[in-house]
């Protein structure tokens, strides 16, 4: 677990767009809660937290970051933000209960994300709120790169060099139920379009993890 301490150095050459994305579509699916507390970890920039904080949906909104140059733009724009690793951090430093935890693109990039996400899950109350989204390395276009032999990696996108591990739709649902999460909905992150659509209608949605790019899973923490 020694290589833990020095991971942040896999995103030292990462450019500022990696870290500046902002996420409307989980903006969208926060609950009308003013009052919430919400933490997000790997929150980049600060821009999704940004973006609830201005859309009334918090009230206090913290982030971890593990890259320090983009943990010090999102601290002048949220409620707080803690630099360090989210698998090695003391998360007694945190003020518990949260209301929603989000993950959007983290637990691909996590040594143990089976582990980590059960240990923050202790952070957020009970019938409280989690959003996370990944890659779907079950996607026909991943299966078909195989099947060719291929494994190539990128500098981001699905393939990212820095991604440990991969989830399909079941996969990554199980993930958060074993964390004591509740999973109401797996859905793609975008709506499909018209072939999607077709596709999924004629083989009666048992072929549908093959058109999903992104896995997106809204849950409940179980009492």
């Amino acid at each position: 677990m020694t290589g833990l301490l020095d991971v942040a150095g896999q995103y030292s050459e990462k450019p500022a767009s990696y870290f500046a994305n902002t996420r409307h579509d989980i903006v969208s699916r926060l609950p009308e809660a003013p009052d919430a507390r919400i933490l997000e970890v790997g929150c980049g920039a600060g821009g999704t937290g940004a973006a609830a904080l201005l859309a009334g949906k918090a009230r206090q909104y913290v982030g971890i970051e593990l890259s320090p140059d983009a943990a010090k733009h999102a601290s002048t724009r949220l409620s707080q933000v803690v630099v360090g690793n989210a698998e090695t951090m003391d998360i007694a430093c945190f003020d518990a209960p949260f209301d929603v935890l989000v993950m959007s693109e983290v637990v691909e990039h996590l040594i143990d994300p089976w582990a980590t996400v059960s240990r923050l899950a202790t952070l957020i109350r009970p019938g409280g709120m989690v959003i996370a989204s990944s890659p779907n390395i079950a996607h026909w276009q991943v299966i078909r790169s195989l099947m060719k032999g291929q494994f190539v990696y990128a500098d981001s996108g699905m393939m990212d060099e820095t991604h440990m591990r991969w989830f399909t739709p079941s996969s990554y649902a199980a993930l958060f139920e074993g964390a004591g999460f509740s999973v109401e909905k797996l859905e793609p992150i975008k709506a499909p379009n018209w072939k999607k659509r077709w596709f999924n209608a004629v083989t009666g949605n048992k072929f549908s993890h093959l058109t999903m790019t992104q896995i997106m899973i809204t849950g409940y923490k179980r009492a």
